[in-house]
């Protein structure tokens, strides 16, 4: 089965919100085994809507659409589906009850008959339950092309693809079975790394497809097969990345299929029972961000600080201001010292530690933009390397927080 993802909203197309609705419901419809050839954003504009409906039944099996559900003028998507399967607007008494139920729940909020109007959908359409929100999802066939429209607040569509759009998927549908396993490999350039598996990836089977997912410093590798047998497309494609592991040993922290470095850090400091804390400059907390969003880290990481101007590198974490005038607050010596201090703040085994010009001046510091020193105190020694990043600010940025996993990394291992 094939589906087309349309958002409609003015809002996406200006780059006032950003489009995280469709990779959900890529993800979601994938798991199922329904795969999403294109993905459009469309404007709320009449004649667009209905053209692009049009085109959508053409080239898909299920098209999805979200946004344009609310009360207001400017939210047309029932109208428009109306025109397209020639149909009526009818009060729904469950969906209005629903509605009506919602704002009793909401003090101080008064129902209004705009509100109301959200009980008026398609007759042919079969009503989403949308739990959290007042606009109902819509179910509608034609020319054996299924159409289903979703708000496009993203807690009520992930609800209701959870609860209602997959189910009835699953249940009205039979799909193949979709398999990916990916691994990432640190170090090497996409390009590098294709000239390296070349006759690997020459002898892949047809069925299976290969995908190189770049992204700073790191390179992931995924293989994607589609089948009707769960069992026989998994071994298929777990067998080829057998094939592959020594072509890459030197660039792979694992065989498993953790998608981020940090997923990789974060089971070997559990395995150790040791911690990791952060002294950060330059990075502005970044490394933490990314630490925390993995579930459990509180059991490996300790916590950290930012200290970004050079008087707090001298108060919270007491790097003597004599280093720092001898040899630059963008040195080797003030990024060990920043981490040995944090270590023992912290009483953590390791900590790693960041200071260096992201640009685009020079700030506190004569080191050139782009010089990044990365310091790590281990329960052995401490130690620091210096980097000469190029480009922007976020890319430097970006390049010293990989680097910074990749130093820890390495010392786990």
């Amino acid at each position: 089965m094939t589906a087309k993802i349309i958002t409609i909203g003015d809002e996406i197309l200006i780059g006032q919100i950003v489009d995280t609705n469709s990779a959900h419901i890529a993800q979601e419809l994938n798991k199922i085994g329904i795969s999403v050839h294109q993905i459009t954003s469309i404007e709320d504009e009449h004649s667009h809507i209905l053209t692009t409906l049009e085109e959508a039944a053409k080239r898909a099996d299920v098209v999805i659409i979200t946004g344009g559900l609310g009360p207001t003028k400017d939210d047309i998507t029932k109208h428009a589906l109306c025109e397209y399967f020639d149909d009526v607007l009818v009060r729904n008494d469950e969906v209005l009850q629903h509605v009506e139920d919602l704002f009793k729940k909401i003090k101080g909020t008064q129902i209004s008959d705009l509100n109301r109007e959200q009980a008026m959908v398609p007759s042919k359409a079969i009503i989403l339950h949308n739990k959290y929100g007042t606009a109902p999802g819509l179910w509608m066939e034609k020319d054996k092309t299924v159409f289903i429209a979703m708000p496009g607040v993203p807690y009520e569509m992930k609800t209701l693809m959870e609860l209602e759009v997959i189910p009835k998927l699953v249940k009205e549908f039979k799909r193949p079975f979709i398999y990916h396993k990916t691994i990432r490999t640190y170090g090497l350039g996409e390009s590098a790394i294709s000239l390296r598996i070349e006759a690997w990836e020459n002898d892949l089977p047809k069925a299976i497809k290969l995908a190189y997912l770049p992204d700073f410093g790191t390179v992931r590798l995924r293989l994607s097969g589609k089948g009707k047998d769960k069992e026989l497309l998994k071994i298929s494609i777990d067998s080829e990345f057998e094939k592959i592991y020594p072509l890459l040993a030197d660039l792979l922290s694992d065989k498993s299929d953790v998608e981020d470095i940090t997923g990789t850090i974060s089971n070997l400091l559990k395995m150790k029972k040791q911690f990791l804390c952060l002294a950060e400059s330059c990075t502005g907390g970044e490394i933490a961000a990314r630490l925390t969003k993995i579930p459990g880290v509180s059991s490996c990481f300790k916590g950290g600080v930012v200290t970004y101007a050079t008087h707090s590198k001298e108060d919270i974490l007491k790097v003597p201001a004599g280093i720092i005038e001898k040899y630059s607050v963008v040195s080797a010596q003030v990024a060990e010292k920043m981490a040995e201090n944090a270590k023992r703040i912290f009483k953590s085994d390791f900590a790693l530690s960041t200071t260096g010009n992201a640009g685009p001046s020079k700030g506190d510091s004569d080191a050139e933009v782009g010089t990044v020193f990365i310091g790590l105190a281990t329960p052995d020694r401490i130690f620091s390397k210096k980097f000469e990043f190029e480009g922007s600010r976020g890319q430097i940025v970006e390049k010293s927080v990989n680097e910074a996993f990749k130093i820890i990394l390495k010392e786990l291992i």
